[in-house]
């Protein structure tokens, strides 16, 4: 057995607050507690995911939210996997509880971000090809984003309907979400109106940088029975794998990939191995979902993960999508919690947001966007430099 129960989760809403990171993520750990009925006392080992943009408390986020809340003796640790920080983080804790090291954790992740686009970190690194790819090619983010958009039209003919219709879908789920921090709909026309970013794509179909935070409270099964806690959600995989050379597709930061000449691809492309690896772990396949959250930096990408956990084939992801089978009340409901359109990075704290969100909807919490009968689900997403992220949760 290799499940770990979720006691409890909880949130800071997103938005641009302009305060300490360290404050989202107290109010999410509180939030977590209070929904597990622990104290902070209780908690035997803290996990925290880091911010490398807000100084050195958050490259120590374990110890800094632990000191926030009240040193209390607790080990900590600490986890940077960019967008996969959370995941990472989770996992950390996890294995804690495998092994027998403690009976239950706390993660958490926050995070306050600048205006306008994610950049690297000051200073002069030539051989960091984050910081490369800024100063030699300009090339921002959302210029992946519309390359990646880019690709998917000339492969599988997706057009820009297509996109602005992801939105669309995006932001009617999120609308009542109260931690989301765009809560409004949009129609096709307004979406295709908006200024364009990166071609083919536009201001709202590029999620925008955040603050937020958002934190776990995990345990073991045996723990949780102990407690009275009967049948909770639980953490049934977690897959954190890299790539498998050669990686032939581009991913962040890079802008070449490893050559193919002399030593064929593998089989399964990096991102179809994240959820690969964590259905394998959890004895489940795409069949099995109720619902997924996924990362829609933009809203081509989330059409890219469809196909990359298994909806559906490679080029059929439009169709999925303009058959209402990945809205709220369609086969699969997809970013039920409005995803990154609604809520934008905050990312140390974007993997375990997605926990929170399957979490309410496994235990039928979700309000007016639950999904209905869920009883499995599950996270993707990545970080830079080849970190994957993938979670299911089962009931």
């Amino acid at each position: 057995m290799t499940d770990v129960a979720i006691l409890g989760v909880g949130m800071h809403p997103w938005g641009k607050w302009g305060r300490n990171f360290v404050d989202y993520g107290v109010a999410a750990a509180q939030a977590a507690l209070a929904d597990a009925g622990m104290e902070w006392r209780d908690i035997q080992f803290v996990s925290g995911a880091d911010t490398i943009r807000n100084g050195y408390p958050g490259y120590v986020s374990g110890a800094t939210f632990a000191q926030a809340l009240g040193w209390q003796g607790a080990p900590v640790a600490s986890s940077y996997a960019a967008c996969a920080s959370g995941a990472t983080a989770l996992n950390a804790a996890r294995a804690q509880i495998l092994a027998g090291l403690c009976d239950v954790a706390l993660v958490v992740g926050a995070d306050t971000t600048p205006k306008g686009f994610l950049a690297p970190t000051a200073g002069e690194r030539r051989d960091d090809p984050d910081w490369l790819r800024f100063r030699l090619l300009g090339a921002t983010n959302p210029a992946y984003f519309g390359l990646y958009a880019r690709r998917r039209m000339e492969l599988y003919g997706a057009t820009p309907g297509d996109f602005a219709r992801v939105k669309v879908k995006n932001a009617r789920h999120g609308l009542t979400n109260p931690n989301a921090r765009y809560r409004k709909e949009v129609t096709e026309d307004d979406v295709l109106g908006s200024p364009v970013v990166a071609d083919p794509l536009h201001l709202l179909e590029i999620c925008a940088t955040s603050d937020g935070g958002a934190a776990v409270v995990i345990a073991s099964t045996d723990f949780a029975k102990s407690r009275g806690t009967k049948a909770p959600a639980r953490i049934a995989a977690i897959s954190t794998v890299t790539p498998t050379y050669p990686n032939t597709v581009i991913e962040m930061p890079n802008f070449a990939t490893d050559s193919s000449a002399g030593v064929k691809p593998p089989e399964t492309t990096f991102r179809d191995s994240i959820a690969a690896k964590a259905y394998d772990e959890a004895g489940l396949g795409p069949d099995d979902l109720d619902v997924a959250e996924v990362y829609d930096l933009s809203t081509a990408l989330e059409l890219d993960w469809y196909e990359n956990i298994g909806l559906c084939k490679a080029g059929e992801a439009e169709k999925l999508l303009n058959d209402g089978d990945t809205t709220l009340g369609g086969r699969i409901p997809v970013n039920t919690s409005g995803g990154l359109a609604c809520f934008g990075e905050a990312v140390p704290a974007q993997a375990l947001a997605q926990v929170c969100e399957l979490t309410w909807q496994l235990r039928g919490e979700a309000g007016e966007r639950q999904a209905e009968g869920a009883k499995v689900g599950l996270t993707i997403n990545q970080g830079l430099f080849g970190h994957g992220s993938s979670v299911i949760v089962i009931r």
